[in-house]
C-alpha cells in the first residue's frame, strides 16, 4: 500500500537533497546530451522538465527523472537517421503520447513480473558502473562524456581501458580535491554542530575553493576548464530563449518518425519501471509507487520536453539513489532540483562552471559504494544458487553491455532456474511404515509441467509391489495433461498388476481424475502408523527405490 506523505513533511532534508541532486544532475544532463549527439542545452531542458513536471505528477516520492544514459545510443542513431534535430523532437513528443496511452491502459503492471534478485542485481551493477566510471574523473582524466555510462564509450574506449588510460593522465590537484571531498562526505555528519549543513554541499564548496586557491597561486595543481563543469553561457535573455528548439510537425506523416517514437516509448518505459521498482526498494519508508501513474507522468513530461527542445526522459536510478542518500524523503527534492537547474541555467551558469568534476566524482563514488556494498553479495549468496546465479548474471551483463540487455538476460536466467528447479522437484514425498506394508505419499508441487513427465513416470514405475501410494494434488495450481495421463495409466493399469493401492487426493474436477481418499480411509480405520522411515524430495525417493 502506498503511504501518503506530505510534500512539506521533510522540507529541510528535501531542500538540501534537491541541491545535491542538482549538482550531480548538471554534468549528467550535459554529458548525456553530448553523448547523444544533441545540443547541450537539450540535456538541461530534459533535466528541468524531469524535475519540475514529472516530479510534481509522479506517484513516487523519491524517483528523480531526467535524460538517461541508457537512451544515448538510440537518440544518437535517431538524430542521424532522421536528418534534423527538429524532426527528432517530434518523435520525442509522439513517444510521450504513446507512454501516456500505456499508462491509461494500465500497462505498467509489467513491472510486477521482474524478480527481486534481478532488481537487486540491477542496483548492484549500477553501483559498480558508477564507481568504475567515476574513478577516471576522481584522478583528473575527464576525456569521456560525464554522462556516458555505456561499456563502450563514445570516445572509443571502454570502461576498463579508460581505467588503464587514467594511469597516464593523473592530475594531482584532482586527486587532492577527490580525497578531501570523500573525507568530508564520510565524516562531516559526525560533527554534531556542523551536520546541519549537508556534507555534499560542503564538499562542493571546498572543492571550488581549493581549485580557485590553486589557480590564484599559479600552482600546477589548478584545474583547467576541461576538468570543470561546462554549462552553456548565454550573453543575454534573448540568447537564453534562443537555445530552445521546437519540433517540425510537417514530418508527422514520416513513418521513420513513428518508428523512432515507438522505440523510445518502449525502451524509456521499461527503464522507468525498472528504476521505479529499484527506487522503492531503497526507500527507507518502503512506499509503493504506482507504475501506471508513473507512465502517465513520464508521457506528459516527454511531450513537454520534445515540444521545447529537450531529449527523452526516464526515471534515473543514479539521481534517485543520490536523492535518498542525501536525505530526500518527498517529491519536493526532485522538484527543487528541477527549479535549481532552471534558475542556474538562466541566471548563473558561470558559477556552476567553477565546480570541479573531481568533487562530483567523489559524491557519486560514495553513492555507488552504498549500492554495491560487499554485504549485498553476501546476502545474495546466502539465499542459494536459485537467487545468486541470476543476480550475478544480471550484474555482469549490465556492466559489460547496458541496463536493459542485462535485465533481460537476468530475467531469462531466473526463469530458466525456476524451470530447472521445477524439473528437479516435481513432488515431495513422505514414507511411513504400516503393519500391512509401506505407505508412500507423493505431494505434487505447485506447478507440474511436461518437463516433469520423465521423473514422475520413473518414480511410479519403480514403486515396489504390495505398497500403497498416495498422490496428493491439493497444493497444485497446474498439472500438464501428459502428467495426468501418466497418473491415470498408473492407477488404472500398472498399479493393479503390481498389487499397488493408489490413493488420489486433491485433484480438481477439471483434471477428470476421481479422488479415492475416502475409500482408503475407510479400509485403514484400524491401521495406525508405527514410525516415520524417511521423507524428502523425489531424488531421495528414487535413490531409496533404486537401492531397494
Amino acid at each position: 500500500m502506498n503511504k501518503q506523505t506530505s510534500i512539506f513533511s521533510n522540507i529541510k532534508g528535501d531542500l538540501s537533497s534537491g541541491l545535491v541532486v542538482f549538482l550531480i544532475a548538471v554534468p549528467l544532463c550535459l554529458g548525456i546530451a553530448l553523448a547523444s549527439g544533441a545540443p547541450l542545452f537539450s540535456g538541461m531542458i530534459a533535466g528541468i522538465v524531469g524535475g519540475i513536471v514529472i516530479g510534481a505528477l509522479s506517484g513516487s516520492q523519491l524517483s528523480v527523472s531526467g535524460p538517461a544514459a541508457g537512451l544515448t545510443a538510440i537518440v544518437l542513431s535517431a538524430v542521424m537517421s532522421l536528418g534534423a534535430f527538429e524532426t527528432f523532437l517530434l518523435a520525442v513528443v509522439l513517444a510521450g503520447a504513446i507512454q501516456l496511452v500505456l499508462g491509461l491502459v494500465r500497462a505498467g503492471s509489467v513491472a510486477n513480473y521482474f524478480p527481486s534478485n534481478v532488481i537487486t542485481g540491477m542496483l548492484t551493477a549500477i553501483g559498480l558502473i558508477i564507481i568504475l566510471k567515476q574513478i577516471p574523473h576522481a584522478f583528473g582524466y575527464d576525456a569521456d562524456a560525464e554522462g556516458d555510462f555505456a561499456f563502450i564509450q563514445t570516445d572509443g574506449e571502454n570502461t576498463f581501458s579508460a581505467l588503464l588510460s587514467t594511469l597516464n593522465h593523473i592530475h594531482l590537484g584532482a586527486v587532492i580535491i577527490t580525497i578531501i571531498s570523500i573525507l568530508i562526505l564520510l565524516y562531516w555528519a559526525k560533527i554534531p554542530k556542523l551536520k546541519v549543513v549537508p556534507a555534499p554541499l560542503v564538499a562542493v564548496l571546498v572543492g571550488v575553493g581549493l581549485n580557485q586557491l590553486f589557480v590564484a597561486m599559479g600552482s600546477p595543481l589548478g584545474l583547467a576548464q576541461s576538468h570543470l563543469v561546462t554549462l552553456p553561457v548565454a550573453d543575454s535573455f534573448g540568447d537564453f530563449i534562443g537555445q530552445f528548439t521546437f519540433p517540425d510537425f510537417s514530418q508527422l506523416a514520416n513513418g521513420n518518425v513513428w518508428t523512432v517514437a515507438a522505440t523510445i516509448a518502449i525502451v524509456a518505459s521499461l527503464e522507468t519501471l525498472l528504476n521505479l521498482e529499484a527506487t522503492d526498494k531503497l526507500d527507507p519508508q518502503k512506499r509503493y509507487s504506482p507504475p501506471n501513474k508513473e507512465l502517465k507522468a513520464q508521457g506528459i513530461g516527454n511531450m513537454i520536453s520534445g515540444l521545447i527542445g529537450g531529449i527523452p526522459i526516464t526515471s534515473v536510478i543514479v539521481r534517485s539513489s543520490a536523492n535518498i542518500n542525501a536525505g530526500g524523503r518527498t517529491k519536493l527534492a526532485a522538484i527543487t532540483h528541477g527549479l535549481l537547474l532552471l534558475v542556474c541555467a538562466a541566471l548563473i551558469p558561470g558559477v556552476l562552471n567553477m565546480i570541479p568534476l573531481a568533487t562530483l566524482a567523489a559524491v557519486l563514488l560514495v553513492t555507488g559504494y552504498k549500492l554495491c556494498k560487499p554485504t549485498v553479495f553476501k546476502q545474495m549468496f546466502a539465499k542459494g544458487k536459485y537467487q545468486w546465479v541470476p543476480f550475478v548474471v544480471t550484474v555482469a551483463v549490465i556492466v559489460f553491455t547496458d541496463l536493459l540487455i542485462g535485465v533481460g538476460v537476468g530475467l531469462a536466467t531466473s526463469v530458466l532456474f525456476i524451470m530447472w528447479g521445477n524439473l528437479k522437484s516435481p513432488y515431495f514425498f513422505h514414507r511411513e511404515k504400516y503393519r500391512t506394508g509401506d505407505l508412500i505419499k507423493l505431494e505434487l508441487s505447485q506447478e507440474v509441467s511436461f518437463l516433469n513427465k520423465a521423473n514422475i513416470l520413473l518414480t511410479l514405475d519403480r514403486l515396489p509391489e504390495n505398497t500403497t501410494v498416495v498422490i496428493d494434488a491439493g497444493k497444485t495450481v497446474y498439472i500438464d495433461q501428459d502428467v495426468l495421463d501418466i497418473i491415470r495409466e498408473f492407477s488404472q493399469i500398472k498399479a493393479p498388476q503390481k498389487n499397488i493401492k493408489v490413493v488420489l487426493r486433491g485433484f480438481k474436477e477439471a483434471y477428470k481424475i476421481n479422488n479415492t481418499e475416502h475409500v482408503f480411509l475407510e479400509s485403514q480405520e484400524k491401521e495406525k502408523p508405527v514410525s516415520v522411515v524417511s521423507n524428502g524430495t523425489h531424488k531421495d525417493l528414487l535413490k531409496e527405490l533404486t537401492v531397494n
